[in-house]
């Protein structure tokens, strides 16, 4: 029971404020358009996109990946369950690094990558934020945590 309570506390608890509601719109939003391009464009965005960086099964990650990103942006843009969403879409974020700005790192060096990366950079940073303070008062998160606390 204490671990069910304490999971439920990670997962709702948010920081009183509402600052958080401008950072949750930008990722959403990117994320929402992303994953929507990925199906739109498949042969730029999608699992051309895939087969271009190495991945084995493109067109299944670029649908996979596609609706990850769609599912939680939502998630993201209600405040709902954000830490939990946050995670699906870091991941997606480090992929991204490890095989698309790692070896463009290598290859081309460090101003190069740098800025390929300013938008994954900062688009990594604000799903930390996210992981880290929560969705804030304008979300669905704040409202569960009210019910939890009575």
């Amino acid at each position: 029971m204490k671990i069910e309570k304490k999971f439920k506390a990670f997962i709702f608890n948010t920081m009183d404020d509402n600052k958080s509601i401008i950072i949750r719109v930008i990722v959403g939003l990117v994320f929402l358009s992303e994953g929507i391009q990925k199906f739109l464009f498949p042969e730029s965005l999608g699992a051309g996109r895939f087969l271009k960086i190495g991945f084995s099964h493109p067109a299944f990650w670029a649908y996979f990946t596609g609706t990850f990103e769609i599912v939680c942006s939502l998630f993201v843009l209600l405040g709902l369950c954000i830490r939990l969403f946050s995670i699906p879409l870091m991941i997606i974020m480090i992929t991204a690094f490890i095989t698309t700005k790692w070896p463009l790192l290598i290859e081309k060096g460090f101003w190069v990558m740098a800025h390929d990366y300013r938008t994954d950079f900062a688009m990594t940073l604000l799903l930390l934020y996210l992981l880290i303070y929560g969705s804030g008062n304008w979300s669905i998160d704040s409202k569960i945590k009210e019910i939890l606390k009575n």
